[in-house]
């Protein structure tokens, strides 16, 4: 039997990259998925890659909004009854010095990874706690345990994940409901591919596996938290980083 056979999984930011990648592993593994996306016509595509409605449903969802991702979740109970695996990985960058770095870009970045985190974790518990179950997995990164240059917002926020994480890990462990981290290194996507040759370059060096990774090596990980495989760990954190981080 498929591992997820007959769970229900929400996945933030499901509609490219990583998120994509899980959706996908996971509808391979017996789950049907809603796809919440900001980008609605991206969710709209990748359900149709994904199998069509009868595996997957596409929404559009701004994590920051409370509203918006409470109504993302009554959309998988509604359409497919449940609610077992939620993954928060919706998420944006926007690069600077902390010397240049504005306000708003700094906002931004916390309140679209952390605040959205918060509120899909939060969100999931209330229904997983009801069912007595669930498995909630957040996307940190890397960047959270060692920074980058250039990324002080983003780095502050995926590190916040983690202790988010946690925290929420112990509220709700009483009710069956699990929380744990991913936290992937370099992984081959649109966005890491746009990097200059010579910042490419510099990032395998730092790697002992020598290579990025790719999204479906977070996507097994992903589908490990998300089945009884895991079903005596919570908040636990897992590198996926070729060994960068050691």
């Amino acid at each position: 039997m498929a591992l997820l056979e007959g769970k229900v999984a929400v996945v933030t930011g499901g509609a490219q990259g990583i998120g994509f990648a899980i959706a996908k592993a996971f509808i391979e593994n017996g789950a049907r998925v809603v796809v919440g996306d900001l980008d609605l016509e991206a969710s709209e595509r990748a359900v149709a890659e994904l199998g069509g409605p009868e595996c997957a449903l596409a929404m559009r969802c701004n994590v920051v909004s409370d509203e918006d991702v409470k109504a993302l979740l009554a959309a998988a109970v509604d359409k497919f009854g449940s609610l077992d695996i939620m993954v928060n990985n919706a998420g944006i960058t926007r690069d600077s010095t902390m010397r240049k770095m504005t306000e708003e870009q700094f906002d931004i970045v916390i309140a679209v990874h952390l605040k959205g985190c918060w509120n899909g974790t939060r969100r999931a518990a209330e229904i997983m706690r009801e069912q007595g179950s669930g498995s909630i997995i957040n996307i940190s990164s890397t960047s959270g345990k060692t920074g980058v240059f250039g990324q002080t917002n983003y780095s502050a926020a995926k590190a916040g994940i983690v202790g988010l994480s946690k925290s929420a890990a112990k509220e709700v462990a009483a009710a069956g409901v699990r929380v744990n981290v991913i936290m992937p290194g370099v992984i081959r996507t649109a966005m890491t591919e746009a990097m200059p040759q010579q910042a490419w370059d510099q990032k395998m060096s730092e790697i002992p596996m020598g290579r990025p990774g790719e999204p479906s090596e977070i996507a097994s990980v992903a589908v490990f938290y998300a089945s009884s495989l895991s079903s005596y760990m919570t908040g636990t954190v897992s590198e996926v980083s070729g060994g960068r981080s050691m």
